[in-house]
Order: C-alpha cells, then sequence, then structure tokens
C-alpha cells in the first residue's frame, strides 16, 4: 500500500510570497544600511574631538563627546555660519515656491489645453532634459553678469526657475486626474482659471509636496552655481560658505562634519513633515502620455 502526497497550491503560493517578501526585505535594507551609515559617521565625527578623527580602531560612538566643532564653527567670524543658513533658507525657500507656481501653471498648460504646437514645444523641453547642465554655465553667467545680477540673491533664484523636470512632473500628475470633475465646474459656470485654481490645485497637493521636496533639496544644495555668481562672504550660502572650511593642504573633518549636519537637518525636518504626502503622490501619479 503506497500513500502519496501532495502539495497544496495554496501552500505553495504563500511560500513563493514568503520568499519574495524577505528579499526585497533584505534588499530594502542594504540599501538602507548604505544609506544610513555615512549619515551615521557623519554626525558622530562631528562630536570628536581632533584627536579622534585618526585612529586604527573605529568608534561609532566617540569616547568623548564634545560640542568643540560646532562652536568653533558658530563663533568664528571667518565663517558667518548663521548668515550663510538664512542665505540658503531664503534662496532655496523663494525658489521652490516660485517654482511650484510656475511647474503647476506650465503642466496644466501641457496637460489640459489644446493650442498650436503643444507636443513640439513640449518633446522640445524634454529634450532639453539630455543635456548637461554645465553646457548652460557660461551663457547663463553672461546674461547674468549683463543683467547686473551678480552677487545678489537674484541671479541665483531667477535661472533655477526654468524648471523642465517640474513642468514634466506636473504635466503627467495633472493627465491623471479625471476630465470630469473639470467638465463639472466647467457646466457650471467655471472659466479655465478657475478651474485650475479650485478644482486641480487642490487635488494636485501631493504631487506639489513632493516636488516641493525634490525642488528644495536642489536648491538647498546647489554649490556650482552659487559659488560663480555669489562671491561676497554677506551673500554666499551653505554650501560654497562651508568650502572655507577646506584648505589647499588641510582640511577641518570635524568643522565639516559639523557644517554638514547643519546643512542636513532642514532637508530632513522638510521630508518628515511632507513624507505622508510624497507616498501619497507615488501610489496615485499615473505616467501615461
Amino acid at each position: 500500500m503506497t500513500i502519496r502526497t501532495t502539495h497544496s497550491p495554496v501552500s505553495g503560493y504563500r511560500v513563493q510570497e514568503f520568499v519574495n517578501r524577505a528579499v526585497i526585505y533584505l534588499t530594502l535594507s542594504i540599501v538602507t544600511l548604505i544609506v544610513v551609515i555615512p549619515l551615521v559617521w557623519m554626525f558622530s565625527t562631528s562630536f570628536k574631538l581632533k584627536s579622534q578623527l585618526f585612529t586604527k580602531e573605529i568608534y561609532w560612538i566617540p569616547k568623548q563627546i564634545t560640542l568643540e566643532n560646532y562652536e568653533k564653527i558658530l563663533n568664528n567670524p571667518s565663517t558667518p555660519i548663521g548668515r550663510w543658513f538664512i542665505n540658503s533658507l531664503f534662496v532655496a525657500s523663494v525658489t521652490t515656491v516660485l517654482k511650484l507656481v510656475i511647474d503647476s501653471l506650465a503642466g496644466y498648460a501641457y496637460a489640459r489645453m489644446d493650442f498650436p504646437g503643444r507636443k513640439q514645444i513640449f518633446g522640445l523641453l524634454i529634450a532639453t532634459l539630455f543635456l548637461p547642465g554645465v553646457m548652460f554655465l557660461v551663457p547663463n553667467f553672461v546674461t547674468v553678469a549683463n543683467l547686473g545680477m551678480l552677487n545678489k540673491f537674484s541671479g541665483v533664484i531667477i535661472p533655477a526657475l526654468a524648471s523642465v523636470f517640474g513642468v514634466y512632473f506636473m504635466r503627467q500628475f495633472f493627465e491623471s486626474l479625471p476630465k470630469e470633475l473639470e467638465e463639472a465646474a466647467a457646466i457650471d459656470g467655471a472659466n479655465r482659471l478657475q478651474i485650475f485654481f479650485l478644482v486641480a490645485l487642490p487635488l494636485s497637493k501631493p504631487a506639489l509636496a513632493t516636488l516641493a521636496v525634490i525642488e528644495f533639496l536642489a536648491s538647498w544644495n546647489d554649490f556650482l552655481w552659487a559659488l560663480l555668481v555669489l562671491k561676497d562672504r554677506a551673500v554666499q550660502t551653505l554650501q560654497p560658505g562651508l568650502r572655507t572650511l577646506q584648505g589647499a593642504y588641510t582640511s577641518e573633518y570635524g568643522l565639516m562634519m559639523a557644517g554638514a549636519v547643519i546643512v542636513a537637518v532642514p532637508v530632513l525636518v522638510l521630508y518628515i513633515f511632507l513624507q505622508r504626502f510624497i507616498v501619497q503622490s507615488v501610489a496615485t501619479t499615473g505616467l501615461k502620455g
């Protein structure tokens, strides 16, 4: 007498699902460690004494925690980091707000309005994404210099407003919204601007929050363009300002890590407050053409 054993299809499916989830979580854990470990090391190094920076043994937690690096960088008249912080916050905030206004208006126009050459113009804009940004440094610098915007915040803010990615991002989001909502508003007598501000824009909060984080981060971390335009220490932002901590022959790594922590805090705070909208945007935004 032989006994035959059969495996249930449901049981096999559960095993396969468990393996898939395990692989996904393992991959995400590895990626998280790759991202988090440098941040933890940066934070730890900012609280170390200079004598603890170059040792054979690795100490994730400093033997002696000190605020010396933060005191030096905050109290040094030659590195007015408080002023640089305010400058960076102002430039990044103004740039982000203006980009959201321009990108949402342009994205809605490309998504919903029908005008001659719409597809051709939009295709030309998308083609510029494949061009390296350094191609525009010289012509943009010459333009800014001729307009008298050197050493002024406007010289950093205005050129950054031409954001093709932002227009594309908002256009894709507006394309995913059901047209029936806008048609119902049009039947009630709303014009195009009223439909945009009262119907489309309120529904685009997740996309706007995601774009705000992306654009704020790009403006906050801008180094090369700010370095070219802002020469005076009084108007410099954090990124080119902190460059002075690294000399030609010596580098104050403790001070640099303390400055890096100060630079990273606003972005982390912004992400914490807007992460709910970012997740919602990723989950709901369509990418249809």
